[in-house]
């Protein structure tokens, strides 16, 4: 199987002596840019990259961007000797690359050592290839590859949409991907948060408004409904609506139009209804809170955004995304997760799903000390994220200790304890020194 390696150098030329038998083997992508790195790194699953320092047009600022952004390719650098006086190039290397070498290159040691980074890269594993709409809909559990199923068939119809999901589960997300992934995709995506509008501004908000309508409307203005005609208007937390605009929101729904405030001549929406909620609208319109005929106009096609505690398998891989997505941000030399970490994610309860994921992880790439984020770092309890393993080497230590105790209890002496369990004399004075346990008492033959 050809081996990929990306070569960020200004003058491929001047290298290719010194590295054509290196990189024997190899299918070798040239880039003297980063903007040229980045195309290859766009189109090709590259997971070594071998960065010549002293022949790239870059600065180290921007370089320094570019190989956060691209933190999972394993990054060898080339310099010269004299180079490695500069603090700046110093931690630059410290921070991104897993080895390097200097002028003149040793061909041989050059060659194992982008051997060994690509076996690293190999046993760290590559994320699936994307398919044609992944949608930024991040993981492959059962849950969220039945939401991806069913959204584009839902973005394939013109019909208001019904999103079901609790407070922080990418509700939005999923509204853009209906957008993105429908006929109107070209046109506008407006978001809308029922809940952060004040009661008092909601009509004007949504509606518009004409000259004079009230005091200070000196001027005519569009509302968020108008503005998103010809595309897809997202309604989040529409159960927050106020009663009297739900009975306004139905007439749109059911002629298209909108009369703006002040009005007298109604104006033509073009526009998809995308609404959300973390409150089930059917329970809110038995409580009385919700109109019934606005939720059947709604409720025609309907998607439920499962809860992340539901679809675990995916919270490592959207950690992993999101450390990628902020890697400008995050601290010099943090470079991804603690094994230890990892467990702690998998074990949270995650109350505030995603947004809670995002937060955590945002703020640990940040404040982390070390190379590698702690659970410490994400305010999780590492106890809480324990593995198997752990749980395993408990349960051991017990069973050792119990066989100790009883067959020293017993009354033999080390000895025979020793040749029972098949450990040395040794061997059993540690254990036992180990567990806190004595030496039996001599047994005194009468």
């Amino acid at each position: 199987m050809i081996r990929q390696l990306l070569c960020i150098a200004g003058s491929a030329d001047a290298l290719a002596p010194a590295l054509q038998a290196a990189t024997a083997g190899f299918a070798v992508h040239q880039a003297a840019s980063l903007d040229a790195a980045e195309t290859v790194l766009g189109a090709v699953s590259v997971p070594v990259g071998l960065l010549v320092l002293d022949q790239c047009p870059a600065s180290l600022e921007a370089l320094d961007h570019f190989l956060r952004r691209h933190n999972k390719v394993k990054w060898i650098a080339v310099f010269r000797s004299q180079a490695l006086e500069d603090a700046a190039l110093r931690q630059l290397v410290h921070d991104h690359c897993m080895d390097f070498h200097t002028w003149p290159l040793d061909a041989n040691r050059l060659s194992h050592t982008l051997g060994h980074a690509h076996g690293i890269a190999a046993l760290a594993g590559r994320a699936p290839p994307a398919g044609p709409c992944t949608m930024r809909l991040t993981g492959q559990s059962p849950a969220i590859v039945l939401l991806r199923q069913q959204l584009l068939k839902v973005a394939a119809a013109d019909a208001p949409v019904l999103i079901w999901g609790e407070s922080g589960t990418g509700k939005e997300l999923v509204a853009r991907a209906i957008h993105e992934q429908s006929g109107r995709a070209d046109g506008p995506f407006v978001p809308i948060n029922c809940a952060a509008i004040p009661a008092s501004l909601v009509q004007s908000e949504l509606f518009g408004y004409e000259k004079g309508a009230f005091t200070g409307a000196g001027a005519g203005k569009r509302g968020l409904i108008e503005a998103g005609s010809g595309g897809s208007i997202f309604l989040d937390e529409i159960g927050d609506l106020p009663l009297d605009l739900q009975a306004n929101l139905l007439r749109f729904l059911q002629e298209k139009t909108i009369y703006r405030v002040g009005g007298t001549r109604c104006v033509a929406v073009d526009a998809r209804i995308i609404a959300a909620s973390h409150v089930k609208l059917g329970e809110a319109v038995a409580r009385g809170h919700f109109r019934e005929d606005l939720f059947y106009r709604l409720n025609v096609l309907t998607l439920q955004v499962p809860a992340l505690r539901e679809r675990r398998d995916d919270v490592v891989p959207l950690a992993e995304e999101v450390f990628r997505s902020f890697a400008t941000e995050r601290a010099r030399g943090v470079r991804g997760f603690s094994a230890a970490a990892l467990r702690a994610l998998r074990a949270h309860q995650w109350p505030g799903n995603v947004r809670e994921l995002l937060n955590r992880v945002r703020r640990a790439a940040v404040m982390a000390d070390g190379p590698l984020i702690q659970p410490h770092d994400l305010e999780l309890e590492a106890g809480g994220g324990t593995s198997g393993a752990e749980g395993l080497d408990s349960a051991r230590e017990r069973a050792e200790k119990t066989a100790l105790q009883q067959q020293l209890e017993a009354g033999r002496s080390i000895t025979v304890v020793a040749r029972e369990l098949g450990v040395s004399r040794m061997t059993l004075y540690r254990l036992m020194a180990k567990h806190g346990l004595q030496r039996p008492a001599r047994r005194i033959e009468s």
